[in-house]
Formats: C-alpha cells, structure tokens, sequence
C-alpha cells in the first residue's frame, strides 16, 4: 500500500534478457540514470553522479521489454522501488531495483514507432472497430457563421 512510486528517465545499459517461466514471461535490464547540472564557473552542463537500477518486467510488459528495447536506448520507466541489502561473503552490498509498471521509450530524444501486440483486446481480430473521435466542436445556430479562436491551455 505504502510503496515507493518512482518514474526515471535514462538509458538501457544491459542488453534485455527475457525468459518465459512457467508463471509468465519475465524480463530484466539495468537502467543508466545520470544526472546533469548547469556549473557556472564552465559555463557548460555537466553530468553529475550515475545510478544504475535493475528493471524487472512480468508478463506482456517482460514480452514487449524483450523485443523493443536494445542496449543504449533512451527509455522512461515507472514501477515500484526496492532497496535491497544482503550480505555476501562478509560485505554488505545494496541493490535498488523497480518492479516496472510502464516501460516506454524517451521521445523527447528520439522518435519511435508504436505497433500493437498480437494478444491485447483492442488489436485481436474479430474485435469491435472503434470509429474515430470526432474532434470538431460543433456550431450552434446561434454561433452560426462566426469562428472562434482556438482555446489556449496554460
């Protein structure tokens, strides 16, 4: 209930490795966040202190992981937070890793191209064609022959 909700932005630093289990598919890669600052006395930015997080992906999520994501790949994931401390001979090591929720690619640094998996319910066949919105505001009598300026939103 009380879980940590983290949304990072960085790079694919481990080539995906996918396995289908007999509970679902899983997949795991680790993430490259790097932070970036403006230092003043350069004049230029800078990049900062990098974290590394290992992402875990179940299901059609592991699924799609596996056949969209390479090694350097610019990526925004959401999930759950887990630190994890063990002891390994003698020395403590801490690991943090996000049990992923959404995984998608960082379009303000490139462009990607979406495609339906096969099984989801909106692309199966034999599914109900949804029609497309109609995003044009309709004209009232009494607006009839007048055209407004389109609504900015700040």
């Amino acid at each position: 209930m009380n879980e940590t909700t983290v949304c990072v932005a960085g790079n694919v630093a481990t080539q995906p490795v996918y396995r289908d289990l007999a509970s679902g598919a899983s997949a795991r890669f680790r993430v490259a966040v790097t932070s970036r600052y403006w230092d003043r006395e350069k004049n230029l930015w800078t990049d900062g202190h990098t974290n590394f997080f290992t992402v875990w992906a179940k299901r059609a999520l592991a699924t799609n992981v596996g056949a969209s994501l390479t090694v350097g790949d610019p990526v925004i994931v959401q999930g759950r937070l887990k630190v994890r401390t063990e002891v390994r001979d003698g020395q403590s090591w801490t690991s943090a890793d996000i049990d992923a929720v959404a995984i998608g690619h960082d379009l303000a640094r490139g462009t990607s191209a979406f495609r339906r998996s096969a099984g989801t319910s909106r692309g199966e066949a034999g599914a109900p064609a949804r029609p497309e919105p109609d995003w044009e505001t309709p004209v009232t009598e009494e607006g009839a022959g007048q055209q407004r300026e389109p609504a900015v939103v700040t």
